[in-house]
């Protein structure tokens, strides 16, 4: 147990003020001084040194039902982080120790230390935690191996293929010996770093024509693996391109977050009487029991280089705002970081 050492007198962190209709506005947020939390018994206080922000955030910003409680107005947000423990009232921490928490969009947050993971700067980099050996590395690999049903010599399709899942996903289906790997992405650069980088035998530019179209040139022989981030038109081409016993796994639906009126479906869903294809969502919440099997798997491949990464990194928490916009307007490569 430790003392509360000199900390400053206040925090910031971001309030949600209003619910966004269609795209989040500045006007919806603010930046707010909040008195320095106190933690209580079983609770850690930690300087967070890294924030993230994901396309998930914009489905919590609403009220409407959905798998996880809506961001409540006039409070902190919540986020994925990491950080240093600088004061503790919880056994098996100490002041100095970095983990893993929750408690983002803010400088400082008053933890439970069942909630807070251990993590080792020396190991990986702090960031990393976040991104390709933290919650989107361990999508990307339970989507694709355990929702998916990936197998050797399966062809992929990755859409939203250089964000921080995608990239991963990609990735892992050539270490893991897929016939081909395609990815679409929204710029030339991003389509670049997918084939240049990442090792994907093919990607296109979602922007350049219709996505049907693209992906049946890059897939003259079908997809038998849809890795579905970005929802309506890659939905339905994956479907139109799907091979025989095909699977596709729906992670997110980025396309359609901001939408004011319902997205129209796709319109060849009846393509999967013919194929005999599965499209099955998944939560990654609903499998964290394989993140001990995942580190182990995919640490050594991040520590040689096997498996590359990147991150879009945005300094200083009254910019937290704007990454997270950043996010749902495709700027990020890899994954996007906030480093306070």
């Amino acid at each position: 147990m430790s003392e509360i050492p000199a900390l400053p007198a206040v925090s910031r962190e971001w309030h949600l003020l209003s619910r966004p209709v269609g795209w989040p506005e500045p006007k919806d947020f603010a930046l707010v001084e909040a008195p320095m939390p106190e933690p209580a018994e079983g609770q850690v206080l930690v300087r967070n040194e890294y924030l993230s922000v994901d396309p998930y955030m914009r489905g919590r910003m609403s009220s409407a039902k959905s798998y996880v409680a809506p961001y409540e107005l006039n409070e902190p947000m919540q986020g994925g982080a990491v950080g240093e423990v600088v004061v503790s009232r919880a056994e098996g921490i100490e002041p100095g120790d970095h983990v893993l928490h929750f408690g983002g969009w803010r400088e400082y947050a008053a933890v439970d230390a069942r909630q807070a993971v251990q993590v080792d700067p020396e190991a990986a980099p702090l960031s990393t935690y976040l991104g390709v050996l933290g919650m989107p590395g361990l999508t990307a690999y339970a989507g694709l191996l355990h929702t998916a049903s990936f197998k050797e010599g399966d062809t992929v399709f990755v859409s939203g293929a250089a964000g921080a899942v995608g990239s991963q996903v990609g990735q892992l289906a050539r270490l893991k010996g897929a016939a081909r790997v395609i990815g679409s992405a929204g710029s030339d650069e991003k389509v670049a770093l997918l084939v240049d980088e990442y090792g994907f035998n093919a990607a296109f530019n979602y922007k350049k024509g219709p996505v049907s179209q693209q992906l049946r040139a890059a897939a003259p022989d079908g997809v038998d693996v849809y890795f579905d981030n970005v929802g309506g038109d890659h939905l339905e081409a994956a479907i139109g391109a799907l091979n025989r016993d095909g699977r596709i796994a729906i992670c997110g639906a980025i396309s359609v977050y901001n939408n004011t009126e319902p997205a129209p479906g796709p319109r060849n869903l009846a393509r999967l009487i013919q194929t005999r294809g599965r499209i099955e969502g998944f939560l990654v919440g609903d499998h964290y029991d394989l993140q001990p099997q995942f580190v182990r798997e995919v640490g050594p491949w991040v520590r040689s280089g096997e498996l590359k990464y990147r991150e879009t990194v945005v300094e200083g928490v009254e910019n937290t705002l704007e990454a997270f916009l950043g996010v749902l307007r495709g700027d990020n490569t890899g994954k996007m970081i906030v480093k306070l």
